[in-house]
């Protein structure tokens, strides 16, 4: 008990200041790339593992195979069943969880520096030696049905799901993560080994450590982990052929708040007016009540308890996208104004009032997400797979000052594009919309 209320504390306490974020780069003897941020203050590690490729790694016939596999790496592996894994855990006063997306497959783990070996032991086991029971394997397979029936329900889900089959055609991302109940029920043990040794290979992965660790015992806990590893793993999926038809699309389903979504083509996250871009979403619709969007139809109207517009970079799709709900007699009031707005800032941009705020905001908000160990060792992963260098800590505020009217006024003529604003509405609205 001891053990684990010091476990939460130091989950608790933040990091210090942002300013002092100081990244190391190292490679260990095996060859495993890793970010370092050492901080000796806490007891205390964090340590994020992760793999690109993701669900977007299954193949067409076996959607939800890398979900499936996800959910099954604490059921079990090596001499351990589920319950023995979740006490060797738990007397280590450790955490362990995984988690899945398109583009990836993570393990986000914390522990106490005293416990460095033990705690690397059983990280090693079940990254290496799943055990992919056939009990384990029935009891998740119901579990993920269980949530996919559910989903089909959720009109958020639902729009979710239309949309994507609608923007990505034939290419993996238009394919539900979880799978259907069709692939899930037909997945075997050996379409989960084959995920495991799929998604989870040394050619695709990034870590990062936030803590109370060295960079030789960094190295060390490296390569014990996983220098075991495959090599190389499943081919990653090529570029999306985007579809944005513009117009609303209708799912007819009995709800009192219909669920809407929209998309346009974004901005890849390396293009050099990224920044431009972030800021003019940040005035149009970030979904803070400043945003223009909030302010014509929460504010002024009260049609929604909000909408939010935000840049989405995926590996393979980059996506302007947003959503709202509101009361099915509203949809088309609702839609025309979130196309008035897309039109009238694409027309006449932004103010400088406007650009100063959003600029304010942006920067003063930044380094609030620096608030702890395990976040610190998140936003890092989440730096190396998006190809970003270590220093972009201290630059990216520098970046969102850059930006000026000009630039911001250009990108807005440039992206915005009414004519491809696609809209999906999951809901029974009470007029015509095209």
């Amino acid at each position: 008990m001891i053990r684990a209320a010091v476990t939460a504390a130091a989950i608790a306490l933040a990091f210090p200041a942002f300013a002092e974020v100081d990244v190391q780069q190292l490679r260990s003897p095996g060859g495993i790339d890793a970010w370092l941020v050492e901080e000796h203050s806490i007891p205390f590690v964090a340590l994020e593992i992760a793999f690109k490729g993701g669900t977007a790694l299954d193949p067409a016939d076996k959607q939800g195979a890398t979900n499936l596999m996800t959910g099954l790496l604490e059921e079990g592996s090596g001499g351990w069943d589920a319950q023995g894994f979740a006490k060797a855990r738990d007397d280590l006063a450790m955490s362990v969880n995984f988690d899945n997306w398109d583009d990836g497959v993570s393990v986000s783990t914390r522990f106490l520096t005293d416990t460095l070996d033990p705690a690397g032991d059983l990280l090693r086991t079940v990254i290496n030696d799943p055990s992919f029971s056939g009990e384990a394997i029935e009891r998740v397979r119901a579990q993920v049905l269980a949530s996919i029936r559910s989903d089909g329900e959720d009109p958020q889900s639902i729009a979710g799901e239309y949309m994507a089959k609608e923007l990505y055609g034939d290419h993996p991302y238009a394919r539900p993560g979880d799978g259907t109940e069709e692939t899930v029920a037909a997945l075997t043990r050996e379409d989960i080994v084959a995920a495991w040794k799929g998604a989870m290979a040394k050619d695709r992965v990034y870590v990062s450590a936030v803590g109370d660790i060295t960079p030789e015992q960094l190295e060390t806990l490296l390569d014990k982990v996983l220098g075991g590893l495959p090599e190389t793993g499943a081919p990653l999926p090529g570029p999306t052929d985007l579809q944005f038809g513009g117009g609303v699309h209708v799912i007819d389903y009995p709800t009192p708040q219909a669920v809407i979504r929209f998309v346009q083509p974004g901005i890849a996250r390396d293009d050099p007016d990224f920044f431009a871009a972030y800021v003019m979403n940040q005035v149009l619709g970030a979904g803070s009540f400043e945003s223009r969007l909030m302010d014509e139809i929460r504010e002024k109207r009260g049609l929604t308890y909000g909408v939010a517009a935000y840049l989405s970079s995926k590996d393979q799709a980059d996506l302007l996208a947003g959503g709202m709900a509101t009361a099915n007699a509203t949809v088309g009031e609702s839609i025309d104004l979130i196309r008035q707005e897309w039109a009238k800032m694409k027309e006449s941009g932004v103010t400088q009032d406007e650009l100063d705020r959003a600029k304010t905001y942006l920067t003063g908000a930044y380094p609030l997400r620096f608030d702890g160990n395990g976040t610190i060792a998140n936003i890092l992963v989440g730096m190396q797979m998006d190809g970003m260098s270590p220093d972009y800590i201290a630059t990216r505020n520098d970046k969102v000052e850059a930006v000026t009217l000009e630039d911001v006024n250009r990108v807005a003529a440039e992206l915005l594009d009414p004519d491809k604003l696609s809209f999906v509405v999951v809901g029974q609205p009470k007029e015509a919309l095209n």
